[in-house]
């Protein structure tokens, strides 16, 4: 085999549409865009309108809202703290957040830790996490461990309450 000898393999490449090559082609002219105006132009899309009529985004009902004030738990499962253990990431019988992190386990704490209860658990330990799951809870207790619950931080009043405090 040669460098001279090379092609692509057969059926690999497909020879592009030749657009705009006069009328006999069947795609002179617009070249298959149908007529001018603005969808004839490249870049340009009108995602959602649909001709004047009432959009399908508008005619749909809208349900459900996010809570600005959902917190966002960092999550680790007890299968995944148990292997760490076994391969010797993570040490100590008291495990909380920062043992985690320091482990790979969980990358940022964000609004705490939160304890899920896939995989089995074997060590007895103590963890220390913001929240967990009744599987979790059983899965720490039957290895002979038990799980603490940090509260969760007091509500810190946000500025319209203030005010209306200090009206008051």
């Amino acid at each position: 085999m040669k460098l001279n000898q090379l092609k692509n393999r057969p059926g690999s490449t497909h020879t592009p549409k030749l657009l705009g090559r006069g009328i006999g082609s069947g795609l002179g002219k617009t070249s298959g865009r149908g007529v001018k105006g603005q969808k004839a132009r490249t870049g340009v899309s009108i995602n959602g309108f649909e001709g004047g009529q009432m959009p399908m985004y508008r005619r749909i009902p809208k349900r459900g809202f996010t809570s600005l004030a959902r917190k966002d738990y960092a999550v680790v499962n007890v299968g995944r703290i148990q292997a760490a253990i076994d391969s010797g990431d993570l040490k100590g019988d008291k495990i909380n957040a920062e043992a985690l992190m320091n482990a790979g386990l969980v990358r940022r704490e964000l609004d705490g830790v939160r304890l899920l209860g896939s995989g089995v658990l074997k060590a007895k330990l103590s963890i220390e996490v913001d929240g967990a799951t009744k599987s979790a809870l059983a899965a720490v207790e039957k290895a002979g461990g038990t799980v603490t619950i940090i509260p969760a931080q007091q509500h810190q009043p946000g500025p319209k309450e203030r005010k209306k405090k200090a009206a008051k």
